[in-house]
């Protein structure tokens, strides 16, 4: 009897082990292997924030958030969208998506993973109780809460969307900017100085004084904005050149403005405005001037232009544009290398009365004057009206329309007759002759003699 009772204990003792056996065997399976649908990195892939998802799978991490997953619980600060597409620096970004560099990628995505679950209400309750956490990434994150208003901050990442994500193996918080460790930070300082100093600047072989027999000095550096040292003469190009126009050229390290671009919005604007299609035409079709004034705007020079609208181009004939180069020294007397508003033009004509401005066509002057309450250009029959005024002005070039087409004074060919007075000296009489021929018209004989007439 007392055997069969210890039988029968063994028999439940054997069946209370298999039943606790059967209930561990769930969480050790969820636990060491497969991730279920439930978990959170199906979340993360699933969830709103698809740019971190992205580049956690570019980043090859997935196997190892699996594994740490089936360890024990973590939690994730996500960025939003918005701080990976639009508020992260081009540049870093690049760098970070570079193959080279998928240490740095992979140590940045683990510091915004915690292996522990972080919930809102374990958070601290001021920036004095703020707490670290340790990183998969092996760094430390600092966590804290405003006083003021209890914002909840992950370094200096505001959390804008606490428990976004809740599943029982981890948990997403949204922060508001990318989280990134100091040591990313420092490989990509590292890079950009490496690439900023790997580049040699070409220099030309030293050129020596032949006065002094010594090494002439460089000339001092060239300030970005500070005005060109050549006069805009000895810039411009060698001489007109017909169209097409040349494609240009990539900016040199001097080229502090973007010339092409302001030239090209000026065009567009002579477009928009309306009645100037044939000024736009020439620049642009007729010949490179948009070019070289693109050119020369890059350089730092500034430009004033004297737009003839499209009924002043319609009277030019076929004979003043048939020339070659006749297109480019019209357009030339319409460009004045200074930069002019209709009030600084009107307020000097008022001031001086006529003022010559210098052109891109040398020697020649445009000539200003007032003349009916505006500014008026030109000589006698040759001149124009301001008509438009500032159509285009943005501090490097200023375009004012005009109603007529400029042309120099033609230069005075003739040659003046000039009548040479020659001086015909009376012969001198001597003392002698003098006093015989007053002897002579005394007594009525001077007639017969010619030496007295003299």
């Amino acid at each position: 009897m007392a055997l069969l009772l210890f039988f029968n204990f063994l028999l439940l003792l054997s069946g209370l082990r298999f039943s606790l056996a059967l209930q561990e065997t769930p969480s050790t399976t969820t636990r060491s292997g497969q991730i279920n649908s439930n978990s959170v990195l199906v979340a993360l892939l699933d969830s709103h924030y698809t740019e971190l998802a992205e580049l956690v799978e570019k980043a090859l991490l997935l196997q190892t958030l699996e594994e740490t997953v089936g360890k024990h619980n973590i939690t994730i600060f996500a960025p939003k969208n918005e701080a990976l597409e639009r508020d992260l620096d081009p540049e870093f970004k690049r760098f970070l998506l570079e193959p080279g560099n998928l240490k740095s990628l992979q140590t940045l995505l683990l510091y915004h993973i915690v292996p522990s679950r972080i919930e809102p209400h374990s958070w601290p309750k001021s920036t004095s109780d703020s707490t670290r956490h340790r990183t998969l990434s092996n760094d430390r994150v600092e966590l804290s809460s405003e006083d003021s208003s209890g914002a909840k901050f992950i370094g200096t990442a505001k959390v804008i969307n606490p428990n976004a994500v809740d599943r029982p193996d981890g948990v997403i918080h949204g922060v508001e900017q990318l989280l990134i460790p100091r040591s990313v930070q420092q490989d990509f300082n590292n890079r950009r100085s490496l690439r900023s100093i790997s580049a040699v600047k070409p220099e030309g072989a030293p050129e020596v004084d032949p006065r002094t027999h010594r090494l002439k000095k460089p000339a001092p550096p060239v300030l970005p904005g500070a005005p060109p040292v050549l006069p805009i003469y000895d810039a411009m190009a060698p001489g007109p050149s017909l169209a097409p126009a040349p494609a240009p050229g990539p900016g040199g390290p001097h080229h502090h403005f973007n010339g092409m671009r302001q030239v090209k919005d000026f065009i567009q604007t002579l477009l928009q405005y309306g009645g100037y299609n044939e000024m736009a035409d020439i620049l642009v079709n007729l010949t490179s001037l948009a070019t070289e004034m693109g050119r020369l705007v890059s350089e730092g020079y500034v430009l004033t232009v004297l737009a003839p609208n499209d009924e002043a181009m319609a009277k030019l004939t076929t004979d003043q544009l048939s020339e070659p180069g006749a297109p480019e020294q019209i357009i030339y007397y319409h460009v004045i290398p200074e930069y002019q508003t209709e009030e600084s033009m009107y307020n000097a004509v008022r001031r001086f009365g006529k003022v010559s401005y210098d052109t891109l066509r040398l020697p020649h002057k445009v000539l200003a004057q007032e003349a009916d309450g505006s500014v008026k250009f030109g000589h006698a029959d040759g001149s124009a009206y301001l008509f438009d005024p500032d159509i285009y002005t943005d501090g490097r070039i200023s375009v004012q329309g005009i109603d007529g087409v400029l042309f120099p004074p033609e230069e005075k060919t003739k040659d003046e007759k000039k009548t040479i007075k020659v001086a015909t000296a009376k012969p001198r009489r001597g003392k002698l002759l003098e006093v015989a021929c007053r002897m002579l018209v005394a007594i009525g004989q001077d007639s017969r003699f010619s030496a007295c007439h003299l």
